[in-house]
Formats: C-alpha cells, sequence, structure tokens
C-alpha cells in the first residue's frame, strides 16, 4: 500500500480508502454485516488507514466503530447531514436551515455514541454551498469541538459533480480537506478545484471513482438492482445502456479486458498529484483485494492518460440518462 498525505493535516492516509457507505444498507441494499465487517478487517491487514462512512449511511457509522475502536491507528471520516435533509444543497439557502451550530454538535454526538468512537479525526459536512463562506455560526462550532478534541479536522463533501461550488472555501484557507466526485467520466474536478486544493494544502477526498459501479464493467442494459437501491435512479433510463456502450468502446481504446476497468479507473484518479486518497466502496473481502492491489507505485501511461482524456463524459445530479 502507497501512501499520502491529506493536505496540510499531518495525517498520512493510504491511497485507497475504505468507503463505508454501501455497508450500511441504506439505501445500498443487500449489504451481509458479517462479510462488511471481514471487509474491514482485510482492508486493515492490507494497509488501508483511511474510513469514510457518515450518520447518514444507515448502521455504517456502528459497524466502523465496532472494529476501529481496536484499531487506533486507522483514520476515521464522518459527516453530518444537512438538517433541512436536502441533498445536493440548493441555491439561495442560509446556513442556518442546513448547518446551524447546534444540529452539527447534535450530529457529531450521535456519531460519537453510534460508533462508540472518542473523537473523529475528520467531521465533514454532508453538503456544500459556497454561498455558506462567512454566514452563519458553522464554523465557530467547527472550531469548538476542535477544542474539545471531539474532532481533529474538517472538511466538505461537495455536491455531487459541482466541485466549482468549493472553490471559494478552499480559497478561505477555513477547510482542511474537500470530498470530491472524480473519475474517467467526470474530469471536471481537475480544471479548477484539485489544482486549488494543491495550491492551498486541502486534502483531497474522492469518491464514486467507479461510478457506484458503471466503472467496473457489469452495468450492462440488462442490470436490475432490489427495490429500494439507489442504483435504480441513477442508472435509470437509457443510462445503463449507455454505460455498456462507453464501456466497451474505452476498453476497445485501451486495449485491455473489462476486468482490467476498475484498476485503470482507480489509477486514473491517482494520477493526479492533488489527490489524498480514493474511497471505494468495498462491502466484500474481495473487493477489498481487487481495490487495494491498485496501489503499488505504478501509473498511467501517456498514451493511456490521452484515451481516457477523449472519453469523457459529463453529467449533472441524477440528470436524466438522455441528457
Amino acid at each position: 500500500m502507497e501512501f499520502r498525505q491529506l493536505g496540510t493535516t499531518g495525517l498520512t492516509v493510504s491511497e485507497i480508502g475504505f468507503g463505508a457507505w454501501g455497508i450500511g444498507a441504506s439505501i445500498w441494499i443487500g449489504a451481509d454485516e458479517d462479510e462488511s465487517v471481514a471487509a474491514l478487517h482485510r482492508a486493515i491487514e492490507l494497509g488501508v488507514n483511511f474510513v469514510d462512512t457518515a450518520r447518514g449511511y444507515g448502521e455504517s457509522e456502528r459497524i466502523v466503530g465496532g472494529v476501529l475502536r481496536d484499531h487506533p491507528e486507522v483514520h476515521v471520516a464522518t459527516k453530518v447531514p444537512p438538517k433541512n435533509g436536502v441533498w445536493p444543497a440548493p441555491g439561495g439557502l442560509h446556513p442556518d436551515q442546513t448547518f446551524p451550530g447546534d444540529h452539527i454538535r447534535r450530529s457529531l454526538e450521535t456519531s460519537l455514541a453510534a460508533s462508540g468512537l472518542e473523537a473523529f479525526d475528520l467531521l465533514q459536512l454532508h453538503v456544500w454551498s459556497d454561498e455558506w463562506v462567512g454566514r452563519g455560526d458553522w464554523l465557530e462550532t467547527i472550531a469548538d469541538l476542535r477544542q474539545e478534541g471531539k474532532i481533529r479536522f474538517f472538511g466538505v463533501s461537495v455536491n455531487d459533480y459541482q466541485p466549482e461550488n468549493a472553490l471559494d472555501l478552499v480559497r478561505s484557507g477555513t477547510v482542511d480537506t474537500v470530498q470530491v466526485i472524480d473519475n474517467v467520466w467526470h474530469q471536471q474536478p481537475q480544471e479548477q478545484l484539485l489544482p486549488a486544493c494543491a495550491e492551498h494544502g486541502v486534502g483531497v477526498i474522492v469518491r464514486v471513482a467507479l461510478d457506484e459501479g458503471g466503472l467496473t464493467g457489469r452495468i450492462t442494459a440488462g442490470s436490475t438492482f432490489p427495490d429500494g437501491d439507489f442504483r435504480n435512479t441513477y442508472f435509470g433510463g437509457d443510462r445503463a445502456a449507455q454505460v455498456e456502450r462507453h464501456v466497451a468502446d474505452l476498453v476497445g481504446d485501451l486495449g485491455i479486458s473489462t476486468d482490467q476497468l476498475p484498476d485503470l479507473a482507480l489509477r486514473h484518479v491517482l494520477d493526479h498529484p492533488a489527490v489524498s486518497t480514493v474511497i471505494a466502496g468495498m462491502r466484500t473481502v474481495r473487493n477489498v483485494e481487487r481495490n487495494a492491489a491498485t496501489s503499488d507505485g505504478r501509473r498511467l501511461t501517456d498514451a493511456q492518460r490521452d484515451v481516457i482524456r477523449r472519453h469523457r463524459w459529463e453529467r449533472n445530479f441524477y440528470q436524466p440518462a438522455d441528457a
């Protein structure tokens, strides 16, 4: 396992982090707790030392805490959901409607109780709007929680497919990390956000590097998901068929098999020096071993970078598939 600095926090984190949304069985249907626990243990054995969970991830905080209470060397991040329960954050709201200080504090206390941990290394706001910079009492509350030793660092999870909506925050010097979608299809963060993070010493946590499964080669026009699973929306309409076609074109141009695609997709994210860690969702030991193997120090070739650049395929937040 290779390691990188998490911005200027002083934390050294594994290139491959553990994304713990799926193990909580909230709107990812089908997680098995025993299997999830085994996956977490295997990840730690392989050198993974960064785990990302959230108050809104069902049972995830409890499961994560149950394992990591015995592994203080592993860094744990969680998130505060917006008080109004709206994802992504729409424009025109005051932060008192989404992240008032008392709501942040209550959420953190609930997360600490659920996990059994004494503190979190990183507390993130689960949505963000740059309209909130310099407004509300959220930053004062974050400072108080740091002083109390309940959190070490502060970050935000950038609205899906809106990377420029955190530039003002990054430039303000008040945030330690940002979490953002970055993958083969969605290359927009590399234009402005990642360079800004590098300039201002902000750590970058990448999520959805495998497009919720779309970059594993397993999503086809005939793919189906359990009732209540968010992928019914994410790959709704004609999106699954489009993914299948785009993947076929991509692997053809790269000259690789479909089985090799997840590895190349993770390497694409890690190819950018501003990225600190990529939190892959890993609900099974098999997935842990596959993803952890990507962190071996090898990087993309110039030819691979050129091909991937040409296959950029941007989407907006859950935009209809034919848009």
